[in-house]
């Protein structure tokens, strides 16, 4: 039967969007669930504040009256100005192996731009860069993470038999946590401190760091990403939300915060402990029984793995081996807490300041993603 698109209009359909993915990856080893209860909140237009700059719109591809793909079609309203285009993004996209499925899913996308007066198409790319974003293109054999897309090899295949070419690339590292301390590393740290006048901030609870630190910590990564491929700034809304959202998670061991004289942020490194096999046990649902899975990375007191979710640095502090504080700031810690390896997040690939900093890391690049464009005529 021919592929026929229906636009999410209700609640109950939109909690069908978010579940297709889990069940089409229903056995996959390598595949981590999207947390259920985040991903909802996000694509609800009442409950995400990326609504105040973004549109959007979700639709789910039906064939026999079962489902067999979906597609967001966004437009961040905010980042077009900013970068001066006129792109729609897709996101959140899904399908069986069949090209007529992933052909009728795009078109409409493409379709939905075109109205809005767009030109192009991007993605995958969600509202902001605190979506998860990019096509696996390699790596198919290795695990997810919870800040990551995972996707079937045969994705990419279709995305250039429909004519979608390569607008830039993510890559991301496994990193081996060293026996020791760097001697070097330290050395270099206490040169930049006496230098910039830079101390190590240490919160002894989330409340604190919220109140004191959240929303400069958000104002820290607006500021480091802003020349960054398709980034636009955090809105005070959003900056509200994300408080609420990440800081419980946080781990106090596991972040670093790098301050000048003035108690004012210049740099952060935040880490977190996997929540990859919580996800995968749990289906990706906290209720009614899957909140029991997290409480193990949430109290553990010695993880052996590790997400690091990100670094920033002020502007005119990068390039003075700020990055190398928070490095040597949190290295001790990884190793009292006996860390083995620590997964990166996508990294733009012509990012060299943030990929420099893991020099002295043993390091294997094993996964590298996508983000797609075309033109819309």
């Amino acid at each position: 039967m021919s592929v026929e698109i229906v636009k999410v209009t209700t609640l109950k359909e939109l909690k069908k969007f978010v579940r297709f993915n889990n069940e089409l990856y229903k056995g996959n080893k390598y595949a981590v669930p999207d947390l259920y209860e985040d991903v909802l909140t996000t694509l609800r237009k009442d409950r995400n504040a990326a609504f105040e700059f973004c549109d959007a719109d979700y639709f789910l591809a039906m064939r026999d009256n079962k489902i067999v793909g979906r597609v967001a079609a966004i437009i961040n309203n905010r980042a077009n100005e900013k970068w001066n285009v006129k792109a729609v993004r897709f996101g959140w996209i899904d399908f069986i192996d069949d090209k007529e499925v992933s052909k009728a899913l795009l078109d409409t996308v493409e379709a939905w731009g075109k109205e809005r007066g767009m030109n192009e198409v991007q993605g995958p790319l969600g509202f902001t860069d605190f979506d998860p974003e990019g096509m696996l293109i390699d790596g198919f054999d290795r695990v997810g993470t919870m800040a990551t897309i995972y996707n079937y090899p045969y994705y990419p295949v279709h995305m250039e038999q429909l004519g979608y070419v390569k607008d830039i690339d993510w890559v991301e590292y496994l990193f081996t946590v060293p026996k020791e301390n760097w001697p070097k590393a330290e050395r270099l740290s206490a040169l930049v401190a006496r230098r910039y006048n830079l101390h190590v901030v240490h919160c002894k609870s989330r409340g604190k760091l919220a109140k004191q630190y959240g929303e400069a910590l958000f104002e820290l990564v607006n500021e480091a990403y802003s020349p960054l491929y398709g980034y636009s700034p955090l809105s005070k809304a959003q900056i509200a939300q994300f408080i609420k959202m990440y800081i419980p998670l946080i781990d106090l061991r596991l972040i670093s915060l790098v301050a000048d004289e003035n108690d004012n942020l210049v740099g952060i490194g935040v880490s977190l402990t996997s929540f990859t096999e919580a996800l995968q046990k749990s289906k990706g649902h906290l209720f009614p029984f899957g909140w029991i899975h997290f409480l193990k990375p949430l109290l553990a007191r010695n993880p052996k793995h590790l997400d690091f979710l990100l670094m920033a640095v002020k502007p005119e502090y990068q390039s003075k081996g700020v990055n190398a504080l928070i490095i040597n700031d949190l290295l001790p810690r990884y190793l009292e807490m006996g860390v083995v390896d620590i997964e990166s997040n996508p990294e733009l690939e012509t990012n060299e300041k943030i990929q420099s900093q893991w020099q002295m890391f043993e390091k294997d690049q094993h996964k590298r993603r996508r983000a797609y464009k075309k033109e819309i005529v």
